[in-house]
């Protein structure tokens, strides 16, 4: 017996040292901590959503309605939808304080199967090939102005793709902090090219820029399919509306700052997008906006030439900074599924010196450099969204169910 406890006690011991808790629940101090505040909370939700798709989506909404009316309306709808539907999370983020987004609320209302199914979906499909998407999309804009009058190599576009992955990887692997201080940095750079884009549409709409929304619903090519194409394209650029869910655990009073992070920061995105769509179409008619390879650099050459260097470079870094984010947050679903048992145990396995889930964060990024070797980002967005939707709807309907299932459960927010 005596050797026995001994040989157990060296096993941990052994553990310590390699920088390795060998079991997620043995201590406090082998546990996330909780170091995510009120305005990193902001930071995370609005650096998320704030990615590629504002930058690549308008094209598709506008081509899909026809119309600058249509299209501004879609952009407005598409955030009322993100808001009702983080609000929906913020009733289960309160109610169930656990990290890991939609997994540990699927777990609860519907049992383990479809909880294991999500885990592995996550892991496979979605939240890797979000993350592959937004960082081709960096490597884009980044390689554009080395390329001018031509598309970068796909070579250059990929090696530029891979490298940011390995870097935003590494840096949430080291710290929590670090990730989180470089969130908010990458967040406060890219509402700096969304203020530029912004107060240079409002400048030109007083000099009397308005021709373009002159009979603005003219032209509106308005059916069920356009429709669901324009929205499912809207909604894209919303996406990462959730991504706070995924790191309940590490937030400051949750029931306080997920609520209000998601009430301050989808709004502020909503108003954001709609009016970065009428500075657009301040500069670009229709017929010019859809004939334009990179919507954001055509405004920047438009408007503010000869520093339309800029526009590019911001947008590179607000590509990042989702990036950045959707890494931060898919790594803790990964842990969470580990600690479950629904994957491999090394999975849940915690930085003893650096209190990050660093084997999740690791084998996440390594599966997202998969991705980017054979697709290109319209093939990973399609095979993105439609996996996605499934558990956001599924989602929403374990908050029904737990509403006469689950009535014993605490509800400091109700939707």
């Amino acid at each position: 017996m005596g050797e026995r406890s001994l040989r157990k006690r060296k096993g941990e011991d052994q553990g310590q040292e390699d920088g390795w808790s060998t079991h997620s629940h043995e201590s406090q101090k082998m546990n996330l901590q909780k170091q995510v505040g009120l305005i990193s909370g902001i930071c995370m939700i609005v650096g998320t959503i704030i990615g590629s798709g504002i930058f690549i989506s308008p094209k598709s909404v506008l081509e899909n309605v026809g119309a600058v009316g249509p299209c501004l309306t879609i952009w407005a709808a598409c955030g009322i939808l993100a808001t009702l539907g983080a609000l929906c999370f913020a009733e289960l983020g309160t109610m169930i304080t656990k990290s890991g987004g939609e997994y540990p609320y699927l777990m609860e209302a519907f049992g383990p199967i479809p909880a294991f199914l999500f885990s592995w979906t996550s892991l496979l499909v979605t939240k890797p090939s979000s993350f592959a998407i937004i960082c081709l999309s960096f490597a884009e804009y980044a390689s554009a102005p080395f390329y001018p009058g031509c598309n970068p190599p796909q070579v250059v576009i990929k090696f530029l793709a891979a490298a940011a992955i390995v870097i935003i990887t590494i840096v949430n692997s080291l710290s929590v902090k670090l990730g989180s201080y470089l969130q908010n940095v990458l967040t406060a750079a890219k509402m700096i090219i969304v203020t530029i884009i912004i107060v240079s549409g409002i400048v030109l709409l007083a000099q009397g820029k308005t021709e373009n929304f002159k009979d603005s619903f003219k032209d509106s090519k308005i059916s069920v399919s356009s429709l669901s194409l324009a929205f499912y394209n809207g909604l894209w650029a919303y996406d990462g509306w959730n991504q706070l869910n995924y790191i309940t655990e590490e937030l400051k009073n949750p029931y306080r700052n997920l609520p209000l992070s998601i009430i301050i920061g989808i709004p502020l995105v909503t108003v954001c997008y709609v009016l970065i769509n009428i500075s657009y179409f301040t500069v670009m008619t229709s017929t010019e906006l859809l004939q334009s390879q990179a919507v954001a650099v055509t405004f920047g050459d438009r408007v503010l030439y000869p520093a339309s260097w800029i526009v590019p470079l911001f947008v590179a870094f607000s590509t990042i900074g989702s990036a950045n984010g959707t890494c931060f947050t898919a790594g803790r679903l990964v842990y969470v599924a580990g600690r479950e048992g629904h994957m491999l145990k090394v999975l849940s396995y915690i930085s003893v010196k650096r209190l990050t889930p660093a084997p999740a964060i690791i084998f996440y990024g390594a599966i997202a450099i998969i991705y980017i070797i054979p697709a290109d980002i319209n093939t990973l967005i399609n095979y993105f969204s439609f996996a996605v939707w499934i558990f956001y709807g599924l989602t929403v309907f374990a908050l029904i169910v737990m509403r006469f299932t689950r009535k014993e459960l605490k509800r400091p927010i109700r939707v």
